[in-house]
């Protein structure tokens, strides 16, 4: 274990704005790391996992963003963990390393001996002090946590090949078109302050190239290169795929799981694995009821204390219920996420779906997906404020904001 005086500092990357297309309807409300998983906002579970690390001195946000659609949350958070949480709005896009490096001098006022990189969009259980005793007793840069995937889906991530003694990261290929290994990055790392000196070393070497080619007859007669910007600099490509191979960076497998909210449909199955991990970690967060005094629930099922549900509703497993929902007698909800003010009326249906801010999904009506968490129709979602009427069946379907459905849809996007 590090010494008592040695201090860490934790990032988390948000993204922006234009990073969440994938992620529409529901990112037109509402910025995506704030979007709710389990009861709580998408970047809350990176950063109450940071709370855990010892000798935590401050946790940072990185994003294109907007200040003011993070300044409550920052507040109430910071308070609530009584851990500073600070957003950083970044002026053009750096890179993931880049970003980094943009704001190193307030990431190293605390003199940090170790510096947390998380992504906000990455579900896992981020065993991060598991990963700092591991990162201590290798002695390298930096320590990655990977997962074992199936060999189908590897190459949709970085693929990675470590010593399986030592644990050394010996190759690192992004996205590769043929296998490689089933062994991906997982997105979050913990560096020592080298770090900055390595993406240093990546822009300095852009510039003598530029420099280079100015000054090359050769070069000048060659069509224009598109090169990336000397201050743009990315962790996987310009930073991990080069130093592998030479004892600087290592791996920290996690058996846990792990899962990227790119997609609605993946943000409720990540959704339903917080929920899993709420039973040993926040067992006083999840609902229970056998339908005497309160509603039947079964598995895990986070409820707001704000919203009402009728004693006859059945919930659950996998449904998160947000701040002044309505839940009407003999309702049945299902894997599913129903937002702030929602009201489902008497005998509806809900199952694999997500249901909009301020929507009403009439009596015996039925909102379903078939819970293909992978595929755009896979799940249904109503944007905000979407009205189904009674006796309304929506199957598989997309429904953007402020419509009215008055009759049956089926595998449809209504915009």
């Amino acid at each position: 274990m590090g010494s008592s005086e040695e201090r860490v500092v934790a990032v988390i990357m948000v993204g922006g704005p234009t990073k969440g297309t994938r992620f529409r309807p529901l990112s037109l409300n509402i910025p995506k790391p704030l979007f709710p998983l389990a009861g709580q906002p998408m970047v809350h579970h990176p950063i109450s996992a940071c709370k855990k690390i010892p000798n935590l001195a401050q946790i940072y946000l990185i994003g294109f963003y907007e200040e003011r659609e993070f300044a409550i949350y920052v507040s109430s958070i910071s308070n609530e963990l009584r851990i500073p949480v600070r957003y950083l709005k970044e002026d053009k896009p750096h890179g993931s390393a880049g970003g980094l490096y943009n704001f190193r001098d307030l990431l190293m006022e605390d003199s940090p001996s170790h510096i947390f990189l998380l992504n906000c969009d990455v579900c896992c259980s981020f065993p991060l002090p598991e990963m700092l005793e591991a990162h201590r007793r290798y002695g390298g840069m930096g320590t990655i946590l990977v997962s074992k995937v199936s060999a189908e889906t590897a190459s949709e991530f970085g693929e990675l090949v470590a010593d399986p003694e030592t644990n050394e990261l010996l190759h690192y290929t992004e996205k590769p078109e043929t296998f490689v290994s089933d062994r991906i990055n997982c997105g979050v790392y913990v560096f020592t302050p080298d770090i900055f000196n390595a993406i240093q070393g990546v822009s300095t070497q852009r510039k003598d190239r530029a420099n280079l080619r100015r000054v090359s007859s050769f070069e000048a007669l060659q069509p224009v290169n598109r090169s990336l910007p000397t201050d743009f600099v990315r962790l996987d490509q310009d930073i991990l795929t080069p130093l592998a191979g030479k004892k600087q960076l290592y791996t920290y497998e996690t058996m846990d799981f792990w899962e990227q909210i790119k997609t609605p449909g993946m943000s409720l199955k990540c959704s339903g694995l917080y929920l899993a991990q709420y039973s040993s970690t926040s067992p006083h967060l999840l609902a229970s009821g056998d339908g005497s005094k309160t509603a039947t629930i079964s598995g895990d099922v986070y409820i707001h204390p704000s919203a009402k549900v009728h004693p006859t509703a059945k919930i659950g497993p996998n449904v998160s219920i947000s701040a002044n929902a309505r839940i009407g007698a003999g309702a049945r909800l299902i894997s599913c996420i129903i937002l702030d003010d929602v009201e489902i009326k008497e005998n509806a249906v809900v199952i694999h779906a997500i249901v909009g801010w301020k929507s009403s999904i009439g009596r015996w009506s039925r909102v379903q997906g078939v819970g293909d968490y992978n595929t755009k129709l896979g799940i249904t979602i109503l944007g905000e404020s979407v009205l189904v009427e009674d006796e309304v069946v929506v199957i598989n379907s997309i429904v953007l904001p402020n419509k009215t459905l008055n009759v049956s849809v089926q595998e449809e996007i209504l915009l």
